[in-house]
This record gives structure tokens, sequence and C-alpha cells, in this order.
């Protein structure tokens, strides 16, 4: 695995010096957070659910190795914004978060700082006892993948598009499905199928996420019909998300509106036909608020 200095560590292999300039992704050569805090909307075995939920423990990273242009979080992602950290304020955070109760550590679109990551947790060592989850948009190297081997257990892959026309032009990556297929097929080999605790949280395993757009839902069922026939069976947890809200005006028609309960059932009812049962589901009327919490550098 590459260093800063040359990096590769995304597909765009940029080869850029981020000791004197930041790559394509906004990132230097120290981690930048926006936000690092409990959160309460994962997935149930993620968040935890019932009486006295425990929050998943999320940091978010800014700057991203895609540009999509629908980024719910564009202002992390796009705008880059947030606070540089040292690789030991990092392992500082991470403790903190365990030491709130967090159900996991949940590392969100920390790619590009993946050296600094891993020299956190080395740091932390046995003194962090949570599971480490690896929230990811699903555009990784197999190199990147493979460092995280004996770091990570819980991998939150999204598995975006299948049409490297539509990933093209929506999120700059004509190569995401090559890219994103053999990435999460070896997070599913690492992780190993789902396995839970007494509380019915998740210790280890890979929750593939798939975000249904308005106006693609043909691209989602080609993307479920792949997923049944390539990958292992029940040794993943799939989740189908509806939560597609147009923050900003965008060029493409179809985005510039929500998702409608036709186009979000009809990509269930494929999961259901294909077999697709371990599967979470949202409902229509989840609030952006919900999803989408205040980058305002809280604990950082």
């Amino acid at each position: 695995m590459t260093g800063y200095e040359n990096c590769h560590l995304c597909p765009r292999n940029c080869g850029i010096d981020r000791t004197r300039n930041p790559g394509p992704c906004g990132g230097g050569s120290l981690p930048r957070l926006a936000r690092a805090a409990l959160h309460f909307w994962e997935e149930p075995c993620i968040s935890g659910e019932g009486k006295d939920v425990p929050g998943s423990g999320t940091v978010f990273f800014s700057g991203c190795t895609l540009r999509c242009c629908f980024c719910q979080n564009f202002e992390i992602s796009e705008e880059n914004r947030g606070r540089e950290v040292s690789e030991e304020r990092l392992c500082e955070i991470f403790l903190q978060l365990q030491q709130q109760g967090a159900a996991n550590l949940n590392l969100v679109t920390g790619t590009h700082y993946l050296p600094s990551i891993l020299r956190a947790l080395d740091i932390a060592g046995d003194r962090l006892q949570i599971p480490v989850a690896w929230n990811c948009g699903g555009y990784e190297t197999i190199e990147s993948v493979e460092a995280l081997a004996g770091r990570v257990q819980i991998f939150m892959p999204d598995l975006k598009y299948y049409d490297s026309a539509l990933s093209g032009r929506l999120s700059r990556a004509p190569d995401y499905f090559d890219r994103a297929s053999r990435a999460i097929y070896r997070m599913i080999e690492l992780a190993g199928p789902p396995v839970f605790d007494a509380r019915g949280l998740l210790t280890s395993g890979v929750i593939l996420r798939h975000l249904v757009l308005p106006g693609h839902r043909d691209d989602s069922l080609r993307l479920l019909d792949w997923i049944a026939s390539n990958l292992p069976r029940d040794e993943f947890l799939l989740s189908l998300m509806s939560q597609y809200t147009p923050y900003r005006p965008l060029p493409y028609r179809e985005l510039n509106r929500k998702l409608s309960s036709f186009e979000y059932n009809a990509v269930i009812d494929r999961a259901l036909t294909l077999g697709l049962t371990h599967t979470y589901t949202q409902q229509r009327t989840a609030a952006k608020e919900e999803y989408t919490p205040p980058f305002d550098l809280t604990g950082i």
C-alpha cells in the first residue's frame, strides 16, 4: 500500500505528492475531520434499536475519492469542511467514542486517509475493544481493502451503479462497477458471514448498501440481478435505501425530485424475487435530518 507521497490509495491513481498539494479527493497528509459523535440512524444492527440505543461512533472524514453530484454530505465531500488532526488525536477520538458507549467505531469515507487511520488504530491497540466499521462508497482498490484485514471487522460499502456511463456521468468514475464489485467481493471474503452479539448488534460481516436513485430503477434492478448471481448467498446483509433527497439544483432533471414509492417498491420486489431476504429497507417518510448530521466539528 502506498502512502501520501505518491498516492495510489484509491482507483483514481493520481500519483500526487499529498505532502505538497492536495489530491483530487481534497486530502493532504493529515486526516481532516468534520464530525465525531454517536449516530443513531444507521441500520439497526449498527446503531442499535429499542430502549437505550447505544448509537454508532461515527467519524466523518472530509473530502472524498468520488464526486457524486447528488451527495447529501457535499459540504464535506466537495467543500472539504473540517479540521486537520494528528494521528495521535485521531486515536484519542476513537477511544473517546468508545468511552461514550458507542456500539462500534464507524469510519465514514476514510479511504484517502487510510495510512493515518491504520496508524491511529495501531496506536490505540488493545485499548479499542469495539468493532471497527469501514463505511465507504465502494470505490476501493483491492490493496486498500486488504490493508484493513485484521483491523476492520465490519465493511459497509455502497454499490451505487451497474452502468459505467451512469457512474461516469454522476460520479466521474466510469470504472466504478468494475472496481467496486471486485472490492466488495474481497470484503466478504475477509469479513466472513454476519455475526451478531446478544443485543443483535453486528460484530463482523458486510452490509452492502444501495441508494435507489429517481429515474434509474432499471440500473438498480440490474445491480440486484448481479448481486444475486455473483455474491455468496447469506454471507452479507443488503440495505436498500430510499432516502435520496435533492439538496440543491442539479443539471440532471430526473435527480431534482425525490424517489417515488413505485420506484422503490419495484426494487424491493426484485430483491425478494431473487431471494435476497436478508435485506434492510427504509420507510418512505425518512427525514433527511436523520441521515445528515451537522458537520460542525463536534468531537474534533
